[in-house]
């Protein structure tokens, strides 16, 4: 199958979870058992093979073309499978093209600068796919679900207020556009999990004597307050959902689905950057012929 065509069939079934006007946008709307219109795993399988051997073509050609960048941005509850989906759907991509970052939480000198500094600092240069496993979000979510956190970022008492959400969202959305205005594509992916799904994967972690460093009493404390995070989610995509900067709320209880939509999303989303090789210059055509003829003319 073609590239373009295999990308408007990949924007077809990530549509359902792409989410561009914020204001209409329900949680309660999106099932995390959901597993769209794919018959079996066997039926996502294929989609995902072509999917990373098409982001592997579209990848080459963004670095060689070097004029627009690619930030995803991941976010969802522990165990919602962020790290699985990295490893899975950027395994075909260059190294060279792709960095991934992860944050936790803020050192020192992170806390001495502003919330989006530690994210900034790492945006994907041009020609490059940049990964956020976390962000800036995360002073969204986590720090409004234990707003005590404020404190240890040390701004002035004076700029604590009531609308201190509101004004991240507003600055959020216009570091965005920032971003995208010099040419930096942001794509965020929310992994939705089940808190049914996350209690079972929490098991398998325990019983799996190779996971059980991925599990802390801190994942397990921070269950107690899943109804906050969920609002706190919704709240975040109604306010930060955009046409240029979108949301996919991608149902995250089957990983094999999950891993698909993310890896269509992203081959939808530089498909419609209509990336090339650059051309050749007529004097570099030239030297690349004198180099051929150097080449043939060579005594074995």
């Amino acid at each position: 199958m073609k590239t373009k065509k295999f990308a408007k069939e990949a924007a077809q079934i990530a549509a359902p979870y792409r989410i561009t006007e914020g204001e209409k946008f329900r949680l309660k709307d999106y099932d995390p058992k959901d597993i769209g219109g794919l018959k079996d795993k066997h039926e996502a399988h294929g989609l995902m093979q072509h999917g990373v051997e098409t982001l592997r073509h579209l990848q080459e050609k963004l670095y060689a073309q070097d004029r627009w960048g690619l930030l995803l941005i991941i976010q969802g509850m522990d165990a919602a499978g962020k790290d699985g989906l990295i490893s899975h759907v950027m395994s075909g991509v260059n190294p060279q093209g792709c960095d991934v970052w992860s944050f936790k939480e803020p050192s020192k000198e992170e806390l001495d600068h502003d919330f989006m500094w530690r994210c900034h600092r790492v945006v994907p240069q041009r020609g490059k796919i940049g990964i956020f496993n976390r962000s800036y979000y995360e002073e969204v979510l986590v720090v409004r679900v234990h707003a005590n956190l404020l404190q240890n970022e040390k701004l002035p008492a004076r700029l604590i207020t009531k609308k201190i959400w509101e004004e991240r969202y507003e600055d959020i959305n216009a570091f965005e556009r920032y971003l995208t205005r010099n040419g930096i594509l942001v794509v965020k992916f929310f992994l939705h999990l089940s808190k049914k799904e996350q209690k079972k994967r929490f098991l398998s972690r325990l019983d799996d004597s190779e996971k059980n460093w991925k599990f802390s009493m801190a994942d397990v404390k921070e269950r107690g307050y899943w109804k906050q995070y969920q609002d706190a989610y919704e709240e975040t995509i109604q306010n930060t959902a955009t046409k240029n900067t979108p949301w996919y709320v991608i149902p995250a209880d089957n990983k094999w689905f999950t891993r698909v939509v993310a890896a269509l999303a992203i081959v939808a989303a530089l498909n419609e950057l209509n990336l090339a090789f650059p051309d050749v210059e007529k004097s570099k055509r030239k030297e690349l012929e004198k180099v051929r003829e150097s080449l043939e003319n060579e005594k074995d």
